[in-house]
């Protein structure tokens, strides 16, 4: 049976993008529960802790999906200037930040109203009837990894607002060029 440790999220998170915490038994019993059986997905878990999972969103959690390198600026602003961040993981590419539950159908409203016209592509809201794929509970560096893992029964969630404000700071102050351009085949 593999023991679930971790390192704190209750500090900003290591720079390094090969840095990865770990879950905790409480974090995992708290991902588990955005489950239909959260034992069986406890079990799974214990079994296969190296192994990532799909969690369906809107129970427990929603996700703000956000590009990588946007991701990281607002996380950095939610720890530097804000109120810190609930669990965030770096999944395929990008950066999903664990938000309260209701999230995913406020934030795309509160965008509409800041009339958003950034050409910062507007984030992925993952809320109830959406799944996403969370990273495994072991800390291990690659390209699927807790950047802030769970580690409470019931953890601290920004809602929309928080996530709203850093997202607009992030895309406003980003030299990013964001823009798609056209490939000719």
């Amino acid at each position: 049976m593999t023991t679930l440790t971790t390192a704190s999220a209750s500090a900003c998170p290591d720079r390094d993008s090969r840095t990865a915490t770990q879950v905790t038994a409480q974090g995992a019993a708290w991902l588990a529960s955005a489950s239909a059986r959260p034992e069986d997905t406890l079990e799974a878990w214990q079994a296969r802790p190296w192994a990532p999972a799909v969690l369906p969103c809107g129970t427990a959690f929603d996700v703000v999906n956000v590009p990588s390198v946007l991701g990281r600026r607002m996380l950095d602003l939610l720890w530097s200037e804000g109120p810190g961040s609930g669990p965030v993981a770096v999944h395929r590419g990008r950066v999903l930040l664990f938000a309260a539950p209701g999230t995913a159908h406020r934030l795309p409203a509160l965008l509409a109203w800041e009339e958003w016209g950034n050409p910062v592509p507007a984030p992925l809201c993952h809320g109830l009837g959406d799944a996403v794929g969370v990273p495994p509970l072991d800390a291990a560096p690659g390209p699927s990894r807790w950047l802030v893992a769970p580690d409470t029964r019931r953890p601290w969630l920004p809602g929309p607002e928080a996530l709203l404000w850093a997202y607009v700071r992030a895309a406003r102050a980003a030299d990013i060029d964001f823009s798609f351009r056209a490939s000719s085949c």
